[in-house]
C-alpha cells in the first residue's frame, strides 16, 4: 500500500507561476515503482501533467531492465506523464534531462553534464570515470490511433552517505558530494518541472527540436569524447560527433564509416597518457 505525503509547498509554487502544466503532484512514502504507477494512471484516461513522486521505490528500474534503488529519502525520485504528439516522442526523455541538469544548476550551484541518452554525469576533475548523478526511464503506451503516454521517469541523487558502497563508489555520486549547498528536494522538483514546462512547450508548439538538441549539445558530456557503444553482438571504439533529430548518436569508429545508433551503451573513454 503506498500513502501519499502532502506537497502542498511544490504544488501552491507550481499552480501560482510557470510551470502549472504539471501542478498535479502525488507524493508518496514508498511506491514500488514511480514509472508503474504513473503509467497505471495513463492508462484509466489520466491527462497530461500528473507528477508521482516517491520518499523510496522497493522496484525502481532503469535502462534495459536493470534494477535501480536509492536509501529512502536520499534521492528525487518522479516520474511525469505526458502526451505529446506523435513527432517529438522520442524527445520527451531529451526534454526531462535538459530541464534537470538546469534544475540541479540552479538549486545545487554546479552544472552537470548529460551523457547519451540522457543520463546526468559529473565529471570531477578528470583523474577518474564521469560518475552517474541522474538517471532517467522513458516509457511510452501506445493507443489506438497512434497516440501515447509518455512516463519519463528521473531518480536524481540528492543527500547520499559521504561512504558509498564499494559497487558504487566509482560511477555514482550525489549533490551533497559535490556542493556545500543544501539541496530540498521539494525546490529541486519544482525548479525541474518549471524548466520542463518551458522546454516541453516549445516542443510540441511547432515540433522543432533543434533549440532542445543544441541545449543538450552544450551541456553533453559524450560529444567530443572517445567512446566505446556496447552493443549485443558487437562494441564499436570512435569519437562521438553528434545527435541526430532523433536524438541518436552519431560516432566516427576507429575504422569504417560513420555510424549512428539508437540504442546501446555508451562508455566514456579517457584518452591514453602519452
Amino acid at each position: 500500500m503506498v500513502t501519499c505525503v502532502p506537497s502542498t509547498r511544490a504544488t501552491s509554487a507550481l499552480a501560482s507561476g510557470p510551470g502549472s502544466r504539471f501542478s498535479a503532484i502525488r507524493w508518496r512514502e514508498q511506491t514500488a515503482s514511480t514509472n508503474a504507477d504513473a503509467l497505471a494512471e495513463a492508462r484509466t484516461g489520466h491527462p497530461e501533467g500528473l507528477v508521482v513522486v516517491a520518499d523510496h521505490q522497493t522496484a525502481g528500474r532503469g535502462r534495459q531492465g536493470r534494477t535501480w534503488t536509492a536509501p529512502p529519502g536520499a534521492s528525487l525520485l518522479v516520474s511525469v506523464l505526458l502526451r505529446p504528439p506523435r513527432a517529438v516522442v522520442e524527445a520527451c526523455a531529451t526534454a526531462v534531462a535538459v530541464a534537470a541538469a538546469e534544475a540541479v544548476e540552479e538549486v545545487a550551484g554546479f552544472a552537470p553534464r548529460l551523457k547519451w541518452p540522457n543520463d546526468l554525469v559529473w565529471p570531477g576533475d578528470g583523474s577518474g570515470p564521469d560518475r552517474k548523478l541522474s538517471g532517467i526511464l522513458a516509457e511510452a503506451d501506445w493507443a489506438e490511433g497512434g497516440t501515447a503516454a509518455v512516463v519519463v521517469g528521473i531518480g536524481i541523487n540528492v543527500s547520499w552517505p559521504a561512504e558509498l558502497p564499494a559497487e558504487l563508489a566509482d560511477i555514482a555520486i550525489a549533490c551533497n558530494h559535490i556542493t556545500d549547498r543544501a539541496v530540498d528536494r521539494e525546490d529541486l522538483l519544482v525548479a525541474l518541472l518549471q524548466a520542463l514546462d518551458r522546454h516541453y512547450t516549445a516542443l510540441v508548439a511547432d515540433g522543432d527540436r533543434q533549440a532542445l538538441l543544441d541545449e543538450w549539445r552544450r551541456r553533453s558530456a559524450t560529444l567530443g569524447r572517445r567512446v566505446r557503444v556496447e552493443l549485443d553482438d558487437e562494441d564499436v571504439v570512435g569519437t562521438a560527433v553528434d545527435v541526430t533529430p532523433d536524438g541518436h548518436l552519431v560516432v566516427a569508429p576507429d575504422e569504417g564509416p560513420v555510424r549512428t545508433f539508437a540504442v546501446g551503451d555508451v562508455i566514456h573513454l579517457r584518452t591514453p597518457v602519452l
